[in-house]
C-alpha cells in the first residue's frame, strides 16, 4: 500500500548535516530541502544567498554598539554592572539565532517571508540597506569606542588628581594653648592634646597625626593650608586649655585647612575630675563631623577613663611631656613621675607603661646600665597588661621589653596584638620595624612599618631617622644618607640623624664626612658611643694611634658609665683585631644588653665577622634567644 493511504509517515532517513542545512526549512518526502542542493559543497554559496554573512556582520556591529552604549551610558546612570553583562550575554546568545532566522527568512520589499516562498515569488532584498546598517553601526561603535576611551583617560586623571589631596577622614591635633597663669602647666595643657590624639586614634576610619609632628606647630598658626599639607590631613583641631584649682575649660574647633572653614566649635566647662569625659566627648564630635563611624568597641574604648584619681592624671601627664622630650635626664623625670602616679593609683595601667618605655630607653640614651633598667621595664609592661589586656601601649611596651631581653618571637607577637589593638599608634609601627623586624632580617616588612609610622607621624624626626635607618642596614647607602640629610634639613639639632647619617658616610665610604657628623651628634648629646663610631672611622682611615687613644678614652669612662660592649667592639675590628671585638660581643650577649647586640645578623659593622665559626655560633644563640 502506498505510504499516502496507509496513513503512516514515510521512512524518511536524513543525514544530520542536511537536517542542520535545512534550519527552519519545512522537510519534503525524500528529505529534500526546497532550494538546497543535495551537494554539501554549495552550502557556502547557500549561505551567501541567503545574506546569512551579511546578518553576521550587521549584528555583529549592531551587537557591538549595544555593548559600548552600555558600557559608555550605564555607569553615568547609576545602572548596576549586572545590567552591562546581561546585555553581552545577551548578544551572544543571540548571534546564532539571527544566523537561523537569516537562513530561514528573507526580508524583501514587501515585507518579511520564508527563503522558500520567496525563492517561489523570486523576491528577494537588495544589498544597499544591509550596507548601510553596517556603515552607520560601525561609525556609532568607533564613536562610542574612542568617547569611552576619552571619558575613560579623563577620569582617570581626576580620580589621580583627587587621590593626591589629604583623605577627608584625616585630622590633626595641634597644640593646645596654655591659658592658665601658671606656664608651668604647660604640660596640662600638651597632656590634653596628646590625649585627644590617642583616643582618635583608636578610630579605625580616622587618619590621625601623633603628638610628636604637631607638637612643633604654634595652637593658632598663620597657614593652616601649609600645615595640613605637611602633615597630610585634611581637617584641623584647634584649641586652649585654662585650668583653675579643681576645673577645666577647653576651647576646640574643627577647620577645614584648605577653605578655612570652621566645621565645628564648642567650649567645655567640667571639673578637673571630668577632663576624660571632654576628650571622649571632643573625639566623638570629630567622628561625626568627619562621618567616620563608630564600631561598638571603638565607642568603648573612647569612653574608658584610665584613671579616677586627678592627682595621679597630671603625674602621668608631666610624665609623659618629658618622655616625649627624649633625652637621659628628661627620661629619668619622666619615669619619677610615672612611678609617682602609679604610686598614687597602683590601677593606673597607663603609667605603668610609661615605667616600661622609660627603663627601656634610658640605657639607649646612655644614661644607665640595662642591668639596672630592664628588669623595671619588664615588670612594668607585665603589670599594666594584667591591669588592662586590651590596652596597645601595654602590649607595645612589653615587646620593647622582649626585644631587649634577645626574645625576638615574643616581641613580634607583641608587636602585631598592639596593632590589632590599635592600628594608628605610630610608636608600635616605628618600633616593630626599627627594632625587631629590621634584627631579624626583614627588610622590606621593616622598611612598610618605618614608613607607616612616618605616615601617622610626617614630620617627626625620629620616624624619618628610622627609615633612613633601615636603608642604612640594608646596605642602600645613598637612599639611607639622602633621608637622613633630609631630616637634618626639618631638625637640624636632631641627635640621631647626625650620628646615623655619620654610620652611613663610613660605610659608604667618607670616613672623614662621618667624622664630621659624629662630632656633631656629641655635641648634642652626652652619649660616649658616638666615640666609638669615630674611633671606629679613625681606624678605618690608618690612624690607628687616634683609635686606641679613643679606646683607652672609652676604658676609662666605663668606670663610672655604662658602656656596651658593642662599643669596644666596633674599634677593635677596624683595628683587626677580631678576637677582642668577639670576647666583647660576648659579654654583650650575656648580659642581654639586648640593643646593638640584637642586630648582630645584619649589622654591617660586623661583617669582618662573618663566616668565623665562633661569630656564627654566637649568631645562632642570639637568634634563637638562647643566651646564656
Amino acid at each position: 500500500m502506498p505510504a499516502a493511504e496507509s496513513g503512516r509517515r514515510p521512512n524518511v532517513r536524513m543525514p544530520v548535516q542536511r537536517m542542520l542545512f535545512c534550519g527552519l526549512g519545512r522537510i519534503r518526502v525524500n528529505g529534500i530541502c526546497p532550494g538546497l542542493s543535495m551537494n554539501p559543497g554549495s552550502f557556502f554559496s547557500e549561505l551567501k544567498r541567503r545574506n546569512v554573512y551579511k546578518v553576521a556582520v550587521a549584528y555583529a556591529v549592531i551587537g557591538w554598539l549595544l555593548i559600548q552604549i552600555a558600557t559608555q551610558t550605564f555607569p553615568f546612570l547609576e545602572i548596576p554592572n549586572w545590567a552591562i553583562r546581561l546585555v553581552i550575554m545577551l548578544v551572544v546568545i543571540g548571534f546564532p539565532i539571527s544566523l537561523l532566522l537569516a537562513w530561514a527568512f528573507e526580508l524583501t520589499p514587501q515585507g518579511i517571508k520564508r527563503t522558500e516562498s520567496a525563492d517561489a515569488a523570486r523576491q528577494h532584498s537588495k544589498g544597499g540597506a544591509w550596507i548601510l546598517i553596517v556603515v552607520v553601526g560601525v561609525i556609532l561603535s568607533l564613536g562610542l569606542f574612542w568617547l569611552g576611551r576619552y571619558t575613560a583617560s579623563k577620569s582617570a586623571s581626576a580620580a589621580e588628581n583627587r587621590t593626591v589631596g589629604p583623605p577627608s577622614k584625616s585630622v590633626a591635633v595641634l597644640p593646645f594653648a596654655n591659658l592658665s597663669r601658671d606656664p608651668d602647666n604647660a604640660y596640662f595643657a600638651a597632656g590634653i592634646q596628646d590625649e585627644i590624639i590617642t583616643r582618635l586614634a583608636k578610630i579605625g576610619e580616622l587618619k590621625v597625626v601623633s603628638c610628636l609632628s604637631t607638637q612643633r606647630f604654634k595652637s593658632a598658626p598663620d597657614d593652616l593650608p601649609a600645615i595640613a599639607k605637611q602633615l597630610g590631613v585634611a581637617t584641623i583641631l584647634q584649641g586652649s586649655v585654662q585650668r583653675t584649682t579643681d576645673t577645666v575649660r577647653v576651647n576646640v574647633q574643627l577647620v577645614k585647612a584648605e577653605t578655612d572653614n570652621h566645621l565645628w566649635a564648642d567650649t567645655f566647662d567640667r571639673k578637673l575630675t571630668d577632663v576624660f569625659q571632654i576628650e571622649s566627648d571632643i573625639a566623638k564630635a570629630i567622628a561625626e563631623k568627619l562621618q567616620a563611624k563608630l564600631t561598638g568597641s571603638e565607642e568603648r574604648a573612647l569612653a574608658i577613663k584610665p584613671t579616677t584619681d586627678s592627682e595621679a592624671h597630671q603625674l602621668y601627664l608631666q610624665g609623659r611631656y618629658l618622655w616625649n622630650r627624649r633625652t637621659g635626664q628628661n627620661l629619668k623625670k619622666a619615669l619619677s613621675y610615672f612611678q609617682q602616679a602609679v604610686e598614687k593609683d597602683p590601677n593606673f595601667a597607663l603609667a605603668y607603661t610609661g615605667i616600661a618605655d622609660s627603663c627601656a630607653l634610658i640605657p639607649v640614651y646612655g644614661a644607665g646600665a640595662p642591668k639596672d633598667y630592664y628588669p623595671s621595664a619588664k615588670a612594668a609592661a607585665e603589670k599594666a597588661l594584667q591591669l588592662d589586656d586590651t590596652l596597645a601601649e601595654a602590649h607595645t611596651s612589653l615587646a620593647n621589653v622582649f626585644f631587649r631581653y634577645l626574645e625576638l618571637g615574643k616581641s613580634a607577637s607583641e608587636f602585631e596584638r598592639s596593632i590589632q589593638l590599635n592600628p594608628n599608634y605610630p610608636t608600635t609601627h616605628q618600633w616593630y620595624g626599627r627594632l625587631t623586624l629590621l634584627a631579624l632580617g626583614q627588610f622590606d616588612h621593616a622598611l612598610a612599618e618605618a614608613k607607616r609610622a612616618v605616615e601617622l607621624d610626617p614630620v617627626s624626626p625620629i620616624g624619618h631617622t628610622d627609615v633612613g635607618t633601615v636603608y642604612l642596614i640594608e646596605k642602600r647607602y645613598v637612599e639611607a644618607v639622602a633621608i637622613l640629610r633630609k631630616t637634618l634639613e626639618m631638625e637640624p639639632d636632631f641627635y640621631w640623624a647626625h650620628r646615623q647619617l655619620g654610620t652611613a658616610l663610613e660605610l659608604n665610604g667618607s670616613p672623614a664626612e662621618a667624622i664630621v657628623e659624629y662630632q656633631r651628634a656629641a655635641a648634642l648629646n652626652d652619649d660616649p658611643r658616638v666615640l666609638a663610631f669615630v674611633g671606629h672611622a679613625k681606624a678605618s682611615m690608618g690612624n690607628q694611634n687616634e683609635a686606641r687613644e679613643i679606646l683607652a678614652k672609652l676604658t676609662e669612662i666605663a668606670k663610672t658609665c655604662y658602656i656596651s660592649g658593642y662599643s669596644f667592639a666596633v674599634i677593635h675590628l677596624a683595628l683587626g683585631e677580631k678576637n677582642q671585638a668577639m670576647e666583647w660581643l660576648e659579654r654583650d650577649a650575656r648580659e642581654q644588653t639586648g640593643f646593638e647586640i640584637n642586630f648582630i645578623r645584619v649589622d654591617p659593622y660586623l661583617d669582618p665577622l662573618r663566616g668565623d665559626p665562633r661569630f656564627e655560633a654566637l649568631m645562632a644563640k642570639v637568634l634563637s634567644g638562647s643566651v646564656k
